[in-house]
């Protein structure tokens, strides 16, 4: 801990200049810090700013709807976006970008809610799409969707709470009073501190008639009345009713969803006019360049983005003889054009996030439904009481309506008329003052009856109120046939089409390569060269760099697999397909860079194989050699690296490949030879085996190399073929026909 430094006196702060304090170090608590300045912050923006409420609107979207609400935009004219976003301003304490961004999301020309609350004018770009950008606020209008009728039908009949904007100078309703739950009608995503939410739409009619038998019996079986999920944008649906039920009983789960497509015969193409909602169309196009150019997909000749006025559209061109269906398969499996949609249910509840299942919201949402209910009923009764207590007071003049004439008249002061007539006709203050304040036009006969006749009317509605509000059945009667109402008026024919899982057959993705034969060329430099035998015909010699030479020659297939044995015990694998068709007048691949070698590894040797049978032998230096089976080799994975591809207990001398047993030659540092037959070495599926001893070597002496014997290699074979472990024998004298063996 650094020494802490003296606190300059105060005096001395004053004659120099200095800052009282300055430069003295405060011991801070760290846990005490982050509770301070980072804990409001996390609460903040939990409860403020990234969690939707039972109402289905975050802060932002709720103040948003609610100013244009006041400004009249709830009828047939638009308003400029920009002139919108400042009077939101009024309630939204953030920039003039964010408010816009916010509008754009919620508006019809996006396409991002099944049920868009504003009806946008103009450019506001696209959902599916990462690049279409929206236009500038002062080139768009907008006005609310007519599906927010039912937010603000009863916002002025004390149904919600309003609280004081940021800076106490405006109201505002702490929550809308939506007659539909709109917390499960549009998707909702949210990233806050330590918690998101990923809420996904349900189609409208079916969620009010779900509602309605939640209702009616709380243990009523969702899935007859809420099928899935609906997206804005379509797409089909693999349904899975295990991970359905554990979505609509917990509130998390994933399911995936599938483009939809076609295929015109006459264009040979595919034509993509729906996708998930968790991609776009830029993502999915490029996925489908980069396979392309990969070699992963040689069905596809090009693949375009069509999206037009008319809506998304994705072009896939084929070549010709390809399966459109089993392209598709492919396609699902390696793009964005299936892809899975994870849900997240967290919402906050009375200011608490709780992450809750379908069942759980609706409850909730009909819970919040029927308080907003009970205070709107309440408010109506507390407005024709009133209005039924001054008709009474009203009737009252009605049998001396010259009294009441002369009362007013007779009154020497203006402010003894309202006790002098509490006193004439037995009235309180609030009957008195209002028959005090009748015109002189209406102090007539015809007038007070037709008021009074109104008495037996409110007196019918009262009591009716009030029986709803002491009855728990009735505000659910009221709010059932306000469900019904809204999916008449705003239902719509499902857009998401379901699929179900046992259904579907799971395409397996296998890589057709074009099978061609070739020639392959490996350097002791570790250039690699893949030709064709037409190109090889037309070529002249070999370009290679200077000091370097042909190591391996070998005829393959295109598919061939390919394995660099590298000189750190490890070997590389890849295909033939992998590299480019060359031509000698090319250095070719070098394979360190090309199979990312470590630094200062070098392959030393290339075996090529199409079904992984035969074996690899490994000689070493001090005599041993090993057989192990190719296939030890074979992985189901994509591996490209494997560590251990043989033993480092000695270096090694030489890499053969065995198609099948033959017979090899070894040579060792004192030039002697051995001849055997690789019949009498175990085969072994441990790639690291040190083998067995095949060539017996004295102190000093090494295997300088191996290889596989042909025909006419030796003069006399016979004296060179030994049973192992052997000496070898020294090479014939030139024309002394001496034997020398051990």
């Amino acid at each position: 801990m650094p020494k802490k430094e003296k606190r300059a006196p105060k005096s001395a702060g004053k004659a120099h200049g200095f800052i009282a304090g300055a430069g003295e170090i405060v011991e801070q608590d760290v846990g005490d810090t982050l509770r301070k300045n980072y804990m409001p912050y996390a609460m903040s923006v939990i409860l403020s700013r990234a969690l939707p409420e039972i109402d289905g609107l975050k802060p932002s979207q709720r103040k948003l709807l609610y100013t244009m609400y006041k400004m009249g935009l709830l009828g047939e004219g638009r308003k400029k976006s920009a002139t919108i976003v400042g009077e939101v301003m009024k309630l939204n304490p953030h920039g003039d970008s964010a408010i816009y961004d916010t509008m754009v999301r919620l508006s019809r020309g996006y396409e991002a809610l099944l049920h868009p609350y504003v009806d946008s004018k103009g450019n506001f770009g696209k959902a599916y799409s990462r690049d279409m950008q929206w236009a500038a606020p002062r080139y768009t209008e907008a006005k609310l969707d007519g599906v927010c009728k039912e937010f603000f039908r009863d916002i002025d009949r004390d149904t919600v709470d309003f609280v004081d904007n940021y800076d106490n100078t405006m109201k505002e309703p702490s929550l809308l009073p939506g007659s539909f739950p709109a917390i499960l009608a549009n998707p909702s995503t949210g990233i806050a501190v330590g918690m998101a939410c990923n809420i996904c739409s349900f189609n409208l009619g079916e969620l009010c008639r779900t509602t309605i038998a939640l209702m009616r019996d709380p243990e009523a079986d969702l899935f007859e009345t809420l099928q899935a999920p609906d997206f804005a944008g379509g797409g089909l649906l693999i349904f899975d009713r295990g991970q359905m039920e554990k979505i609509y009983e917990t509130g998390r789960g994933s399911f995936r969803v599938r483009s939809r497509w076609s295929y015109d015969k006459s264009a040979n193409c595919i034509d993509v006019t729906q996708i998930p909602p968790s991609t776009s169309v830029e993502v999915v196009v490029e996925k489908i360049i980069e396979l392309a150019k990969s070699n992963k997909l040689r069905e596809v000749a090009d693949v375009r983005d069509e999206t037009d006025l008319e809506g998304l559209k994705i072009t896939i061109d084929l070549k010709r003889g390809t399966d459109p269906e089993k392209l598709m398969g492919k396609l699902f499996k390696l793009t964005t054009l299936e892809d899975s949609f994870a849900c997240n249910f967290n919402v906050l509840v009375g200011g608490v996030p709780r992450v809750l299942g379908v069942r759980q919201l609706l409850e909730e949402w009909t819970a919040f439904r029927m308080e907003c209910v009970r205070r709107r009923t309440y408010f109506d009764l507390q407005k024709k009481r009133e209005k039924l207590h001054l008709l009474v007071g009203l009737q009252a003049i009605l049998l001396d309506i010259d009294k009441a004439v002369r009362i007013v008249r007779e009154t020497a002061e203006e402010a003894e008329v309202v006790p002098n007539l509490m006193i004439g006709f037995g009235i309180d203050e609030v009957q008195a003052e209002y028959v005090a304040e009748i015109r002189l036009r209406h102090l007539n006969r015809e007038y007070i009856l037709k008021r009074t006749e109104e008495t037996s009317q409110l007196e019918k509605e009262i009591g009716e109120l009030e029986g709803i509000l002491g009855s728990k059945a009735k505000i659910q009667n009221l709010i059932i046939k306000e469900l019904e109402a809204v999916a008449k008026a705003y239902g719509k024919p499902r857009q998401t089409i379901l699929l179900y899982a046992d259904e579907i057959e799971e395409a397996v993705v296998t890589e057709e390569l074009p099978d061609y034969p070739v020639h392959l060329f490996f350097t002791q430099e570790g250039y690699f060269k893949k030709i064709t035998p037409q190109s090889l015909r037309m070529s002249g010699e070999h370009k290679l760099k200077e000091g370097d030479g042909l190591f391996q020659v070998m005829e393959a297939k295109n598919s061939s697999e390919l394995l660099f044995f590298s000189d750190r015990c490890q070997v590389y694998k890849a295909r033939a397909a992998d590299f480019d068709d060359g031509k000698t007048s090319l250095l070719g691949d070098y394979i360190p860079a090309k199979l990312q070698l470590d630094e200062g590894e070098r392959a030393i040797f290339m075996a090529e194989t199409t079904d992984y049978s035969g074996y690899m032998l490994f000689v070493f230096e001090n005599g041993k050699a090993a057989k192990v089976e190719l296939s030890a080799y074979q992985t189901k994975t994509n591996r490209r690296k494997l560590i251990s591809a043989y033993s480092d207990k000695s270096p090694v001398a030489a890499v053969l490949q065995l198609r099948e047993d033959q017979e090899v030659l070894l040579t060792a540092s004192s030039g002697r030879m051995l001849l055997f037959h690789t019949g009498l070495v175990g085969e072994k599926s441990t790639k690291n085996t040190q083998g067995v001893q095949a060539m017996n070597l004295k102190k000093g002496q090494r295997v300088m190399s191996a290889a596989l014997y042909e025909e006419g290699m030796l003069r006399s074979p016979e004296r060179y073929r030994k049973k192992l472990p052997a000496l070898g024998a020294l090479p014939d004298g030139e024309g002394s026909g001496e034997q020398l063996e051990l």
